[in-house]
């Protein structure tokens, strides 16, 4: 059974943005399949190396729909990608000194990806798209 399945509810309908999310979830999943398989540490590391750069990059594409529409709660959402990536940065630094971080990590990924996606992103769509911005 897949640790974290795809699932239309996931969908905010922007292509761009829920190919990345889709990209996001694959990737999670294939860290549960990594730290099942009992992966050597260094491709966990690389696993959560990939996951940070690729969310660092889906925030930048978020947050210039934010810029292109106006959208009067950019702040507020920054402010959770914010943490977010200052947890995952955490996380890798532990696990660059040696710790177990994985099970945190997936943890983190799913409780994470399932809020902000149904939550926070789901919140700006209508008003993307009111804008022309996505």
């Amino acid at each position: 059974m897949t640790f974290m399945p795809w699932t239309e509810e996931l969908q905010v309908g922007i292509a761009e943005i829920d190919e990345q999310h889709r990209w996001l979830v694959d990737q999670t999943n294939a860290l549960h399949d990594a730290l099942q398989a009992s992966a050597r540490p260094e491709l966990v590391g690389e696993l959560l190396e990939g996951l940070m750069d690729y969310t660092m990059n889906h925030f930048i594409v978020e947050e210039n729909l934010f810029i292109r529409s106006d959208y009067p709660h950019s702040e507020a959402h920054l402010a959770q990608h914010n943490l977010f990536s200052g947890q995952v940065m955490s996380l890798l630094s532990r696990h660059d000194l040696g710790e177990a971080v994985g099970l945190e990590a997936l943890e983190l990924l799913k409780a994470w990806l399932i809020h902000h996606i149904l939550k926070v992103d789901k919140a700006y769509v209508e008003h993307i798209r009111n804008h022309g911005a996505g």
